[in-house]
């Protein structure tokens, strides 16, 4: 049975002359591996769910995606509830899901490693009707994807974000929300509501320490405006796992939730935003994806 690449040839910020390179690369190892193997590069964005979601139709035995956690959102929205399973190689500004996976960052070992993984389960939650696999938030965090995914943005990759992440933080204003989960209500003028299925947004910036990909649940992290100095101040807790000890932070354990806004509000699903309406549902699904990765030791 093939095994199924996925290339995005911009991805963290890569000139798209890189495509062939990477598309030499994959066959390469996956030619060593013994497997046949079908390469696609991406043109658009929505074209790597395409390409996914025909591959497992074909009945290829892994779908392979190469790229940052937009191409992966992609993918895994089309492979979810299905039995072919996703790999990663990552090559995105953040790698939130691959870091936490433990995937190796260098290509070739990324995929050798998926070749010879067996399936895991992975969770996948859902806002709004959007799948996500890594991360999902309304406030602060969906505000600077929304200007790092916009068309007129020069700057991409880390440092890009790092700049819009700055600003933004001296900019934004933070709203209020009713948030409904089976525990009761929650009212609160906050800077982040962070839906967590791993534990990071990527680089290292863990949001929610305790959160796991495959315990049925997702973490809802509230982080209360109380003043934006005091936001800037606790902002090295993100990498030193210690978010939940940030004034005004909350983490609860969910299986769903609504959100309810007084105006209509942005989100991201993976770092990609998403406008949508004053109120959203949330909901995991557990175990509805399967993922080739090198077992943790």
């Amino acid at each position: 049975m093939p095994v199924a690449i996925i290339i995005n040839p911009i991805s963290g910020a890569a000139r798209p002359d890189v495509a062939r390179a990477r598309a030499q690369l994959a066959l390469s190892v996956v030619d060593t591996h013994g497997d046949p193997a079908e390469v696609f590069v991406t043109e658009r964005p929505g074209h790597a769910r395409e390409l996914a979601k025909a591959a497992a139709a074909r009945g290829v035995r892994l779908v392979i995606a190469w790229g940052g956690d937009g191409t992966i959102n992609e993918v895994a929205s089309a492979l979810a509830f299905d039995e072919t399973p996703l790999a990663i190689v990552p090559a995105g500004s953040g790698n939130g899901l691959a870091r936490e996976l433990g995937v190796n960052m260098r290509p070739e070992r990324a995929i050798g490693e998926a070749l010879r993984a067996e399936p895991q389960p992975l969770d996948v939650g859902e806002i709004d009707g959007r799948l996500f696999v890594n991360i999902a938030g309304i406030g602060l965090d969906a505000y600077v994807a929304s200007r790092f995914n916009a068309p007129g943005n020069p700057r991409r990759g880390l440092l890009g974000y790092a700049a819009l992440t700055a600003r933004a933080l001296l900019r934004y204003e933070a709203a209020r929300y009713r948030i409904t989960i089976s525990g009761g209500l929650i009212e609160v003028r906050a800077v982040l509501v962070t839906i967590a299925n791993s534990a990071q947004f990527g680089n290292g910036a863990r949001i929610a320490p305790g959160a796991r990909v495959d315990d049925g649940q997702l973490d809802l992290v509230v982080v209360e405006e109380r003043s934006r100095l005091a936001t800037l101040s606790q902002l090295p807790r993100l990498f030193n796992g210690t978010a939940a000890r940030i004034p005004g932070c909350t983490i609860r354990r969910i299986q769903t939730a609504t959100i309810e806004a007084d105006q209509p509000m942005t989100f991201h699903v993976d770092g990609e935003p998403v406008s949508s309406g004053s109120r959203l549902r949330v909901r995991v699904h557990p175990g509805a994806l399967r993922v080739c990765v090198k077992p943790h030791t």
